[in-house]
């Protein structure tokens, strides 16, 4: 699959089906085009197929390939180092525990719908921000 623009594309890796659904509705709502995997390695298969989304929403604690693991291998792919990822955790001392992973910002669980889509939007250019005077 070719490589295509990220421009309001999403990728939420989140074991929880419904979360992982409601979070795609929402942003789908919102204008932007979501993909979504239910663990780490299955993020990475879509990943190394071509797709870039402008963001990775991340929950860390997954089956298969947890959160941590995802990231250090996204990290060793000089194709996918660069895309932006938030951590989406009800962990305790999440601060603490994404800045090994080189990522600086995180939305705690439960998620809060302002800080979701304020988020969302300072990393991904939605299509509806392509219009003028949108």
């Amino acid at each position: 699959m070719p490589a295509v623009d990220s421009r309001g594309q999403v990728l939420i890796v989140e074991d929880d089906t419904d979360l992982r659904q409601v979070l795609t509705q929402i942003l789908v709502e919102e204008g932007y085009r979501v993909g979504g995997a239910e663990h780490g390695l299955h993020a990475l298969e879509q990943l190394r197929d071509g797709w870039r989304p402008c963001l990775i929403l991340l929950d860390l604690t997954m089956p298969v390939m947890n959160g941590w693991q995802f990231r250090a291998e996204q990290q060793q792919d000089p194709d996918l180092a660069s895309i932006p990822v938030v951590v989406i955790s009800a962990g305790a001392n999440l601060a603490e525990q994404i800045l090994p992973l080189g990522i600086h910002e995180y939305i705690r669980k439960p998620i809060q719908l302002g800080q979701l889509l304020a988020t969302v939007h300072r990393y991904c250019r939605g299509p509806r921000d392509e219009t003028p005077g949108a």
